[in-house]
């Protein structure tokens, strides 16, 4: 098996595999997930056919996230999931880890160094094509209408480097809607969704308090389609975010394990109600 970096249509064969394994990734994914590191895809092909994939993407000097792990059905069992996790490792070594992990692999994951850190739940629910309720303290605005660099410095509280080059397309996707709070001319918080395979998923969701995640999240669940899925990947740590979704009607579907092979980093969990991504953190 030949493993090299994915070109940009490889990137959307890996997210027509997820979406074959139900991981329902979003539609444009491809292009900010590429700005994150244009060689952090990985591809194995045997004689030209694609036979496994993983994401071994590298943020700023000292951490990398891992993803996108999968082999195609007819070819697992052979040693290629193997071969393309050993290079993948190789590519991040040196630097803190992190993956979310599916329960079918976890053990799998701590032979390899992982440790478990927290859990990620999955919530579903449907958005509602009513208009959403006025903020009764701040402002909501686009995010696109928002100075980048207030913005990226707020995101540095959530994700362990920098970011940049990812978040600037993560926010600008088509079918998008990416909004912030404002307060007394400071962002409070920002929130992102995206249309997906099926529904919407809402993520990242940052918020100082629990209000302003709350103003956040029904503007950003309103005015879709009635009955339409709605997606929050919440960190079980933050009892919030938890009581967040079950208010909302939303109920968990699926869960992973957060993991990393060093320290866990400093992050506000206290103020993450929906992660940014499964598949890049």
């Amino acid at each position: 098996m030949h493993i090299r970096s994915m070109t940009r249509d490889e990137i959307g064969l890996a997210l027509d595999w997820a979406a074959a394994e139900g991981w329902n990734p979003g539609l444009f994914d491809a292009d900010p997930y590429q700005a994150a590191d244009p060689e952090g895809f990985l591809i194995g092909r045997i004689a030209d056919e694609p036979v496994a994939m993983i994401s071994a993407v590298r943020h700023g000097e000292d951490f990398g996230f891992l993803g996108f792990y999968l082999v195609r059905p007819d070819r697992r069992g052979q040693g290629h999931g193997w071969a393309i996790w050993q290079a993948a490792m190789e590519r991040l070594a040196g630097r803190n880890i992190a993956l979310d992990g599916v329960l079918a692999q976890q053990e799998n994951y701590r032979r390899s160094g992982f440790q478990f850190a927290y859990r990620h739940v999955r919530y579903q629910g449907q958005g509602h094509p009513a208009p959403a309720p006025v903020p009764t303290a701040g402002r909501l605005v686009p995010l696109d209408t928002w100075p980048f660099a207030d913005l990226a410095a707020y995101d540095r509280a959530f994700f362990p480097t920098e970011r940049d080059a990812f978040l600037r397309r993560w926010i600008a996707q088509p079918r998008t809607l990416a909004l912030g709070l404002i307060q007394k001319d400071r962002l409070v918080g920002y929130g992102v969704r995206r249309a997906c395979r099926q529904g919407h998923k809402i993520g990242p969701l940052f918020a100082d308090t629990p209000s302003a995640a709350e103003t956040l999240f029904s503007a950003l669940s309103a005015q879709l389609p009635a009955g339409d899925p709605i997606y929050l990947d919440v960190p079980e740590p933050n009892p919030a975010a938890v009581a967040l979704a079950e208010r909302h009607g939303l109920t968990p579907v699926f869960e992973t394990a957060r993991m990393y092979t060093g320290p866990i980093p400093d992050l506000a969990l206290e103020r993450t109600h929906g992660v940014t991504s499964f598949e890049l953190g």
